[in-house]
């Protein structure tokens, strides 16, 4: 830019909607935006130039979506995509639905046709705020350029307020594309349109869960993906090791404890909840992932902490509720616990103990599968390969059924905030997205992703702009030619002569996919060469598929124990 050009943009009296945006997002702390190009947007993309904000383009909305969720999920800062009217918008739902079922902060925002042809049929003209609305915090139309700045510090206030989730803003092109002067136009200050959302939790509440867990001979903690979310990670440690409290971990909340630690339990969790006389469920709901609450003893006194009065007792019912951020929560109920001379750790040894031979009989268990030679590769055999292969810097991304099913039994992150999944609407076609939004925010780590050879398929043509960013990572696909997690329930249902209709897929060598779109590949027959793929793969430097040919007639006890099926 010519000095003359500089000089002119700085003394520039009006500014237009696109430009209001990307200050908007500046203002957030928002670095990047992940987008498809469409008409009804490019002056975002000429305000984010401006202000220095990267721009990846993507190939499809739904990836867009995802990677905003994902950039979320690892930075703890709101993501963004930007999509375009009508079909850009709708392809970008189910990232927005994933968003808010896994509880994750993102704004995006779409395009929309001028509001001087409201209802005029223009191009790509949809109800889209109609339509996201119930799979939101929080959607609006921004109605003049004067606003569009105030409504995008809105709709991120709005994401973050209690449980965080996903909002959306359309903006009419005429409104995006027009100028305003300068000092009509509203442009919150950083820091300065926000309150705390760390709220404490009631102090009589926080005195009795500490009383109770003092009196406890028998208590387990579980930690969700909460405790991420509001990087609870110190003091649910300093928590559970003051105390002597066996942890289990799911969701964003794994990797809380390393493995090893002798409070990390994983493979005992249905006889804790059995046995336990005090559960403790931080920032998890008791939705399908926990029967519903229905596996929790009877007889135990049940505690639940969650960001979110909404979620608290529903299902089932609950001895005490705490409402607040865990991390506050936690410290104080440790602060609290401190103040007894005597706070039952010692005595809590006996139950540790009994529930780590319950860890060894499960891990002897399944020891001979983990380390099968058959082939096809017994899909044990390649998630164990995966979690020893693991370093304290792997990310690791979970996208796929069966598969994935497979490795959450097995696969254990080394670190806090190291694990991503889709959450508990299930989507597939995460995988991709999170690998990009992961591996952009912390390119310092190495990011692992396990796909389901389905899964893969929904949004694999973004490995491309993987290659495209020189976005590295290690991929593997377990390949069984079928949705299997499907498979399974039709067969159990309707018997095998039914059992692969809709669900068979072909056999892809994904290797010779990754390669032509200039990544690394290798396709994998024999158990004993997949960690030697895996290293080979890692030491590429480039995005890479290691095409895995697992067994399709072997599934994981989740996929088996499904209610669905039953």
């Amino acid at each position: 830019m010519s000095t003359q050009m500089a000089d002119h943009k700085s003394e520039a009296t009006t500014i237009s909607g696109g430009h209001l945006v990307a200050k908007a997002l500046k203002a957030e702390g928002v670095d990047v935006i992940f987008t498809l190009c469409g008409g009804h947007i490019i002056d975002i993309y000429d305000g984010c130039v401006d202000e220095g904000i990267d721009v990846i383009d993507v190939r499809h909305e739904q990836v867009a979506a995802h990677a905003a969720d994902g950039y979320a999920r690892v930075t703890g800062k709101p993501g963004c995509a930007v999509v375009t009217a009508g079909p850009g918008t709708t392809d970008a739902v189910t990232g927005i639905a994933n968003a808010y079922r896994a509880e994750s902060p993102m704004l995006v925002i779409g395009g929309q046709g001028a509001l001087s042809q409201h209802k005029m049929g223009s191009l790509q003209d949809l109800p889209h705020v109609d339509m996201i609305n119930p799979i939101s915090k929080f959607a609006a139309t921004v109605p003049h350029t004067e606003r569009v700045a105030d409504m995008v510090s809105m709709a991120f206030r709005e994401s973050l307020n209690g449980a965080p989730g996903p909002s959306f803003l359309e903006i009419p092109r005429d409104v995006l594309d027009a100028d305003v002067p300068v000092d009509k136009a509203r442009v919150p200050r950083p820091g300065g349109y926000r309150a705390s959302t760390r709220q404490g939790g009631d102090p009589a509440a926080i005195e009795r869960l500490a009383e109770l867990l003092v009196r406890s001979e028998k208590p387990s903690i579980l930690l969700g993906s909460q405790v991420w979310t509001t990087r609870a990670t110190e003091s649910a440690t300093d928590l559970v090791r003051a105390l002597n409290v066996p942890a289990y971990m799911n969701g964003a909340g794994r990797g809380t404890l390393p493995p090893g630690d002798p409070h990390h339990f994983q493979l005992s969790r249905r006889y804790a909840f059995t046995n336990s006389d005090l559960i403790i469920i931080v920032g998890t709901p008791f939705d399908f992932r926990m029967g519903y609450g229905k596996r929790l003893s009877p007889d135990a006194t049940v505690v639940q902490i969650d960001l979110s009065y909404a979620t608290v007792g529903k299902n089932r019912d609950v001895d005490l509720g705490l409402v607040g951020d865990a991390d506050v929560i936690l410290s104080s109920v440790l602060q609290a616990a401190s103040g007894y001379g005597d706070n039952g750790a010692q005595g809590r040894k006996a139950w540790l103990e009994e529930l780590r031979a319950q860890e060894r009989q499960a891990a002897d268990k399944r020891a001979e599968l983990l380390h099968s030679d058959a082939a096809p590769i017994h899909p044990y055999r390649l998630v164990n390969e995966i979690n020893e292969f693991l370093t304290e810097d792997s990310i690791y991304i979970g996208d796929g059924g069966d598969i994935v099913t497979f490795s959450g039994q097995v696969v254990q992150p080394k670190s806090p905030g190291h694990w991503l999944d889709p959450g508990p609407l299930g989507t597939l076609g995460v995988g991709v997205p999170f690998v990009m939004a992961a591996k952009y925010a912390r390119p310092d780590k190495e990011i692992v992703a396990l796909f389901g050879d389905g899964a893969f398929s929904l949004t694999g043509w973004d490995f491309e702009t993987l290659v495209r960013f020189n976005l590295p990572f290690v991929g593997i696909i377990g390949n069984n030619s079928s949705m299997n997690q499907i498979r399974y329930g039709q067969i159990a249902k309707y018997g095998e002569e039914r059992g692969d209709v809709g669900n068979t897929l072909g056999d892809v060598r994904y290797s010779e996919f990754a390669k032509m779109l200039g990544g690394y590949g290798e396709e994998v027959h024999d158990p004993a060469d997949i960690g030697p793929a895996l290293r080979r793969a890692r030491e590429s430097g480039k995005p890479s598929l290691i095409n895995v040919w697992i067994d399709p007639e072997v599934y994981a006890p989740g996929t088996r124990n499904q209610t669905m099926y039953k």
